[in-house]
């Protein structure tokens, strides 16, 4: 396994990955929150006016999202939450707009609905179903990296909870009008 240290925040160390991607670059979010600096401001910004703010990093990310799309490879995500709904996962619903308008693809999968045991542990991105990019966190739970590896066991692996939790998960459009979503 190679480990990557670097910015999270915009494209970042994962641009490579992006650019290299012939077929897929999909990521699995586990977590019901994150300590990303880039998000501190905007996550506050909203807390008090429900207004969304527009980072450089935010603005980055979307344009790798932009030209990655562009070129025909898949970008899409799943993120696995708790109902109700944490602070953060409840920005993320607003805030994802951008993300979507740049061509990722955004399914919601609530905990209740789908195993323990079908959940990974760790986030992962998964680039053509070979390379398998995990976030990594610190004692503190702030982002520090990626470890990055080509093993075909664990991309194999990937792939398959990939496929399981997307499979079951509700696109963006249709969850934030479901059941899932408290006033």
């Amino acid at each position: 396994m190679l480990a990557v240290t670097g910015e999270l925040a915009g494209e970042g160390i994962y641009a490579s990955y992006f650019r290299a991607a012939r077929i897929s670059a999909v990521h699995v979010e586990v977590q019901d929150s994150y300590q990303v600096p880039d998000e501190y401001e905007p996550l506050v910004r909203w807390r008090e006016s429900r207004e969304i703010i527009e980072t450089d990093g935010g603005r980055q990310w979307c344009a790798l999202v932009a030209e990655t799309s562009a070129r025909g490879v898949e970008v899409a995500r799943v993120r696995v939450v708790t109902v109700p709904h944490s602070e953060y996962t409840a920005w993320l619903l607003d805030a994802c707009a951008s993300n979507i308008a740049a061509g990722e693809q955004i399914r919601w999968l609530p905990r209740h609905l789908t195993s323990a045991a079908e959940v990974p542990s760790d986030d992962f991105w998964l680039f053509d179903d070979e390379i398998v990019a995990f976030n990594t966190i610190d004692a503190a739970g702030d982002a520090v990296g990626l470890a990055v590896t080509t093993d075909p066991a664990i991309a194999a692996v990937c792939t398959e909870a990939w496929d399981r939790l997307w499979g079951k998960g509700i696109d963006h459009s249709d969850y934030v009008r479901s059941e899932n979503i408290s006033s």
